[in-house]
């Protein structure tokens, strides 16, 4: 990644993108008492992952960007956990969701180490 390329064009953000509206989709499935609770932190850690890769790719230098990939990762795993709690306690089908925060998992892993190779 590089400072010429724009955040919108990496693959890995276009997906965060869509794992987002995915996530919005499913969480209106959920019972109204869960606005402020399960709602709202499966939204924000879906919002944070596209968010994050912008950010650090809009950092003047690779440790700032690796530093915000990894904030990205870790939403990702955090928005897992949230999507199996939402599956346990409402009946919710989130394997698509899942499978899509395990492939931005794994290409936010690839683009670190790309990051952190680049000489």
């Amino acid at each position: 990644m590089n400072n010429n390329q724009g955040f919108k064009d990496l693959r890995v953000w276009k997906q965060g993108i869509v794992l987002a509206e995915q996530i919005y989709s499913l969480t209106s499935k959920l019972p109204t008492h869960e606005r402020f609770g399960l709602i709202d932190q499966l939204r924000r850690s879906a919002i944070s992952i596209p968010s994050n890769i912008a950010e650090g790719q809009k950092r003047l230098n690779r440790q700032e960007t690796v530093q915000f990939c990894g904030i990205a990762l870790g939403s990702s795993a955090e928005l897992q956990t949230q999507l199996i709690l939402a599956s346990r306690l409402y009946k919710l089908p989130v394997e698509k969701e899942l499978g899509e925060c395990e492939e931005i998992s794994k290409m936010l892993t690839g683009l670190i180490k790309a990051i952190k190779n680049k000489s």
